[in-house]
């Protein structure tokens, strides 16, 4: 079975950009390319737009020679002037000198450079992808050369004087360097093609490539198809000037296959453009000019499209693509020259049709309407005065407006206007084609009779409309194209319309072609603003300059890029609009919950919605996968295994960043047994094992709670195992339910991807396992900070490569009012942000165009000692700069300057290379295109700079809440919430307990006691919490009841405080400061408060003067004493405490104590619970019912083992989560007791009456404490609370 190869060429039009490569790239790297050229050339070579004399003439534009006037010198000094050198054949050029007109003041200061390969259609030359002017002289005699970046293969150079000195004209002598050129070309004219064939197979090549250079006129065409075995091919095919490459399987498929990738624009303009498809192991690299792109070959195709594998057609018409027409050049198949072996007949590669080894080059003149004043004049026919008369041109655009042509009607005093209105081509009233600025080349028609206009747009493929409107043209009637001229009178030229910017050509009045080199010439018509003999339409798409998938658009000066649904934002949706992880969400005051996270920034990888746990001491990252439920695995003597994968939520480059950036990271792996072993003994081989760490992961058989590699489990490393000769629980193989459960906390293990459980088989053998999230706390980058406490002190890290895209961000705090964070600096090129003031950052750069700062002024100090954020950004549209929540500053880049950021020294953090203006301070994570540089790791080793940058509570402490108290941390904060009624991350969640009339709350507070000098039994001191002249008290409520008691406090002394609802449906307060006194009665005007909705109370004492606050209504009253024998209050207050409180109460405050809260979260001999009391959420704001529905969760008709897991159960803490309470059936009281002593602050005499009763007459009167209850306390002299 003979297998055979063949090749085949044929033409394809595709846009894309490359790189030119000829086929003697090798030879030329090792030949200096830079012998001058023109000082040898004859003067028929030399052609210029117009000379001042026969003196000044072209033929003298020669460096360094002085014959003639010394140089050449246009007739007119402007913008239209050129001059052209013609190398004789097609050459490599590497530099270009330029010097003024010997012994004048002539000298260009800055000029275009245009090439071409016939003396038509030019090519501007570009610095960096942008348009860019040279520079010039700066007087007569002074050589300036200045070098191209890439080669340029040309025959003619075309010079255009942009600028010159003020004081002089256009003057110019000119050098060009460069070496010779050597290639083979083949030209197809559509039907032609090369075979290449491979009769022998070849070896195992790990690289392939083939590479080509091609042009042409034609947008559409196949320019390579190559078929290996299995009926795989690739086909390479032009369609609409973009270059893209197709797999399919069958020659004869009617589809076009999978497309692979498309790549480069605007490849049909005449113009070389390099190709090379390379093959490296499992991918595939596809390069245009100078953008390469890689394709990843699926694993089943890439034995198949391998192309020493396979052969290459060329000339089939596959998916509706026309054959190449145009020229190829150097078309190589690894080292293999194919075209030069067709030239010479070689039998590997054969000829079908008329292919030529020249290039033949239709001559197309085009003229580019650069800006809003560009148009063309031109008259009319002579033939027109019959009304017979047809115009045509071709045009291509980026823009959706814009003037193509108009001309007036005397006759009619009316105006013909024909114009682009939303890409749509408009004639007066009527209208055809549509989506015409796509790039493409599109033709119009005009054909005009007496009585009759037709418009034809893209002929066969477009439309055609009609209008009976008489549109008579006379001989005196003038067109012009693309818009009007400056001065002109209304009757000449009317645009009402945005003018046209984009290039025609093939411009016909009555089928005769217009001649526009005769307009440049000024020998025909008139003109301004325009490029004549070439298309200046560049593609600002391609390569798009929109990251992370956003979309681009472009104009005919400058592109947009479409963000929306890409998670990125900023001018190439650079900048990612969420943060790199959890610990970043907390610190900008968000609670637990769902948040995308972007672990890179900038980078590649995408954002990803990931759980965050807000706790009180740590932020939780918690990363789901396919099955963290406890499954069952029931024995089968059918199958000795059991295997089980799972699939995080998370992509692969998310996880391993989230574990390597996070402080610690674990995962829970349970195993329940029951006759079914685990890793049975140290020397025989394990029954079950898991897979866990990046990538693919490695084999572990040690299990959760062990040490990695000790193949032992929790039990074993703690020598608690149920037989101490295993080191497993399960591995003792009893017939009873057991478990080994523990953390794996590795992170070089982690996550746990797959789990293979081995002995199931046996009769009896039950198991189940449970691999719970991955969890993971504390961002190592967000806290990575450094101290800087010398100006002269710095750190230095590589060079910043930020060269289209840089994004700079970090915290800062200091008190110093300037200093310099960052600064990199390069031959030219810099980038900088500092501190100029107390209220200003700056961000500076320059790419070339000259410095360029960016300042944001902020309305508030930034020497404050506390944190602040800066985010820069520069990208190839504009560079903007934001500091903390203030206004963003933002500086557009010039459309058409340099876009490349070149650096090459260090990049200094705190200070500069000359030591001036360092910054003193801290700066905190700081990261430079979503890597975060390690500040820590170069302050060790650095002097006048420390690791680390205590001090967040005066930054973060606002976001402790509700008497919250913020704890400082070596990296970050807490909020402890020990005195706060709330709980949570910050202080924030209410404590709330729905109440039924039959549970009771009791807290007993108990004054401490200190045996004195004089006496062993007398009270020290009370707690000052309860203090004697003031208290202060909050809570929330939501209730239906009337009357209702809502708090209740009192001590043994019988004096009280109860806040409750009255019969009225108001707020009532009362308070009892003495037992002989009356009570005094303070009712709130609010009403309507049994209403079901949630209320706020609080309530505040300082002597005599009470505030009570409702909702957000505030009355202040003043207590009066008055005495009394007796009250029946206690009865009423007896009575309503029979009646119980139903309802809600959220967030009770006593003083510092919160009697729920200690009730609900940390029940002790403090707290009397009667009856069942489980936390609620019916504090919240939104009116929801304060008693959830019962729902129970059972296996029904299963018997369990006391030791047998429960599985597939709904778990109480997702339950409580969720705010839905299962199983319980809230029963409450409407009593807190905390036993409390009011006395009246102002009697004295009764308070050293009290404190004489309690102690012997030498006792000492003693102060407040804060410290705490003493356990040893008395019983009558506890203070009870009651809710």
């Amino acid at each position: 079975h003979r297998l055979y190869y063949k090749l085949l060429l044929y033409s394809l039009c595709s846009k894309s950009e490359s790189i030119t490569i000829n086929n003697y790239d090798k030879k030329a790297n090792f030949t200096v390319c830079d012998r001058p050229l023109v000082s040898s050339l004859p003067p028929s070579s030399f052609r210029s737009s117009s000379q001042l004399s026969i003196s000044h003439g072209p033929v003298f534009a020669k460096v360094n020679r002085r014959e003639g006037a010394g140089g050449w010198s246009p007739l007119i000094s402007d913008r239209y002037q050129w001059l052209e050198v013609d190398l004789g054949r097609r050459t490599q050029i590497t530099a270009v000198a330029t010097q003024g007109r010997y012994g004048s003041s002539d000298w260009l200061t800055a000029y275009l450079l245009m090439f071409s390969d016939t003396g038509h259609n030019w090519r501007q030359h570009r610095q960096e992808d942008s348009l860019g002017a040279f520079p010039g002289n700066s007087n007569a005699d002074t050589v300036v050369q200045y070098k191209l970046e890439q080669p340029v293969i040309a025959r003619y150079l075309r010079l255009i004087p942009l600028d010159w000195n003020p004081t002089g004209r256009i003057g110019l002598r000119l050098e060009i360097y460069g070496c010779r050129y050597t290639s083979d070309v083949a030209n197809f004219d559509g039907s032609s093609s090369l075979v290449y064939r491979l009769s022998v197979r070849p070896s195992w090549m790990t690289t392939e490539i083939i590479s080509l250079k091609f042009k042409t006129l034609k947008n559409s065409g196949t320019l390579l198809h190559a078929e290996g075995l299995r009926d795989h091919s690739l086909t390479l095919v032009l369609e609409k000037g973009k270059l893209l490459l197709y797999h399919q399987q069958g020659v004869s498929s009617p589809s076009g296959g999978q497309l692979l990738v498309s790549l480069g624009s605007l490849l049909d303009d005449q113009h070389w453009h390099h190709v090379k498809l390379e093959r490296l192991s499992t991918h595939l690299n596809l390069t245009v000019d100078k953008n390469t792109q890689q394709v990843h070959v699926p694993a089943e195709l890439n034995y198949y499209i391998f192309f020493s594998y396979c052969y290459f057609i060329n000339g089939l018409k596959l998916h509706r693509v026309l054959n190449f027409h145009g020229c190829m050049e150097n078309l190589l198949y690894s080292d293999l020259n194919l075209i030069h072996l067709a030239k010479h007949n070689s039998p590997q590669v054969t000829v079908v049709g008329n292919v030529t080894f020249s290039c033949a080059e239709p001559v197309s003149v085009a003229v580019t309407f650069t800006d809003s004043h560009s148009f063309l004049q031109l008259p009319s026919l002579t033939s027109w005065s019959s009304g017979v008369a047809a115009v045509a041109l071709q045009f291509r655009t980026w823009n959706k407006v814009g003037l193509l042509l108009t001309f007036d009607l005397p006759q009619q005093d009316g105006t013909v206007l024909l114009y682009l209105s939303e890409a749509r081509l408009r004639l007066q009233i009527s209208k055809a084609g549509s989506g015409l600025n796509d790039g493409q080349w599109h033709s119009v028609e005009l054909n005009f009779r007496q009585d009759h206009l037709s418009i034809t747009v893209d002929k066969d493929e477009g439309a055609t409309a009609h209008t009976i409107i008489p549109l008579p043209l006379t001989a005196h009637s003038q067109l012009f194209f693309g818009g009007c001229p400056a001065q002109t009178s209304s009757q000449d030229c009317r645009n009402p319309f945005k003018a046209f910017q984009g290039c025609m050509r093939r411009l016909t009045l009555d089928d005769q072609t217009v001649d526009l080199i005769s307009v440049q010439q000024r020998l025909l018509g008139n003109y301004s603003h325009l490029q004549i003999d070439m298309c200046g339409i560049v593609d600002r798409c391609s390569p798009s300059h929109c990251e992370h998938g956003g979309r681009c658009t472009q104009s005919w000066s400058t592109f947009h890029c479409n963000c929306s649904n890409s998670g990125y934002r900023g001018a190439t949706c650079h900048s990612s609009t969420y943060e790199q992880s959890c610990e970043v969400y907390k610190h900008k005051g968000n609670t637990s919950g769902h948040y995308y996270i972007d672990v890179d920034g900038s980078g590649p990888v995408k954002p990803q919605l990931i759980y965050c746990n807000m706790t009180e001491d740590r932020t939780w990252t918690v990363i789901q996968h396919n099955n963290t439920e406890l499954t069952r695995v029931q024995s089968s003597p059918e199958r000795n295994q059991h295997f089980a994968h799972f699939d995080y939520s998370s992509e692969e480059e998310q996880l391993v960043t989230i574990i390597g950036q996070s402080e610690h990271c674990e995962q829970e792996l349970s195993y329940h047994c029951r006759k079914s072993r685990l890793l049975n003994t140290l020397e025989g081989s394990p029954f079950s094992w898991w897979v866990g760490g990046p990538g693919s992961g490695q084999v572990h058989t040690y299990w959760g709670g062990a040490l990695p590699g000790s193949r032992q489990c929790a039990c074993g490393l703690e020598d608690r195992c149920l037989d101490p000769s295993h080191y497993c629980n399960c591995d003792a193989d009893y017939d009873q339910w057991t478990d080994d459960s523990g953390l794996l906390t590795h992170k070089d293990t982690l996550p746990v991807r797959s789990l293979v459980l081995g002995d199931i088989q046996r009769p009896g053998s039950e198991a189940a396992y449970r691999v719970g999230p991955l969890r993971c706390h504390g961002d190592e980058n967000f806290w990575n900070a450094a101290f800087f406490d010398k100006e002269t002190s710095y750190l230095h890290f590589p060079t910043f490569h930020g060269e289209l895209n840089a994004d700079i961000s970090f915290l800062f705090k200091t008190t110093s009012s300037s200093g310099v964070f960052l600064e990199n600096l390069g031959i030219k090129d810099f980038i900088r942000i500092e501190l100029s003031s107390s209220s200003e950052v700056v961000f500076s750069f320059d790419v070339g165009n000259g410095p360029l700062d960016v300042r944001v002024q902020t309305d508030l100090p930034l020497n404050d000692n506390r944190w602040h954020s800066v985010r820069a950004e520069r990208n190839v549209k504009e560079a903007s700069l934001r500091v903390d929540d203030f206004p963003p500053a933002t500086q557009e880049a010039p459309a058409d300057g340099l876009i490349h950021l070149q650096l090459n020294s260090q990049l200094f953090i705190g200070g500069t290379a000359s030591r001036q203006k360092g910054f003193l301070g801290c700066i905190r994570s700081l990261q430079l295109n979503g890597i975060t540089l390690d500040l820590e790791e170069r302050a060790m080793i650095t002097p006048g700079v420390r690791p680390g940058c205590p001090g967040h509570c005066s930054s973060y402490g606002l976001l402790c809440q509700n008497q919250g108290r913020c704890v400082e941390k070596a990296n970050g904060f807490s909020c402890d919430c020990g005195q706060s009624a709330f709980s949570g991350a910050f202080c924030h969640e209410e404590v709330s307990a729905s109440f039924k009339s039959t549970t009771s709350v009791t807290y007993i507070l108990k004054e401490r006691y200190e045996p004195s000098r004089n006496s062993s039994a007398l009270p020290s001191f009370i707690y000052s919490d309860i203090t004697l002249r003031a208290e202060n008290v909050s809570l929330s409520f939501r209730t239906s009841q009337t009357p209702a008691l809502l708090l209740h406090v009192n001590s043994f002394y019988r004096e009280y405080l109860t806040l409750l609802i009255n019969k009225h449906d108001e707020l009532e307060l009362r308070y009892k400061l003495h037992s002989s006194r009356d009570v005094e009665v303070l009712s709130s005007t609010v009403g309507t408060l049994a209403d079901g909705r949630l209320h706020t109370v609080t309530i505040r004492r300082l002597a005599d003067t009470v505030s009570v606050q409702v909702n957000t209504h505030n009355t202040y009253f003043t207590l009066c004493h008055t005495y009394q024998e007796s009250d029946g209050s206690d009865a009423e207050l007896a009575g309503l405490t029979s009646l119980g409180f139903t309802g809600c109460l959220s967030g009770v405050r006593f003083n510092s104590i919160s009697p729920l809260k200690a009730a609900l979260h940390h029940p002790d001999s403090s707290v009397i619970v009667t009856g069942p009391l489980v936390q609620s959420s019916c504090g919240s704001s939104s009116p929801v019912s304060p008693y959830p529905a019962e729902t129970t969760h059972s296996l029904s008709g299963t018997r369990m083992d006391p030791g047998q897991p429960l599985v597939n159960t709904i778990r109480s803490d997702s339950a409580l989560i969720g705010g839905v309470i299962a199983v319980v059936i809230f029963v409450t009281v409407s009593a807190l007791v905390i036993m409390a002593r009011f006395i009246c602050s102002r009697k004295e005499t009764y308070r050293n009456q009290e404190v004489k009763a309690a102690q012997p007459e030498d006792g000492h009167e003693f102060p407040f404490s804060s410290q705490a209850d003493s356990p040893s306390a008395p019983n009558e002299n506890q203070k009870e609370y009651f809710i």
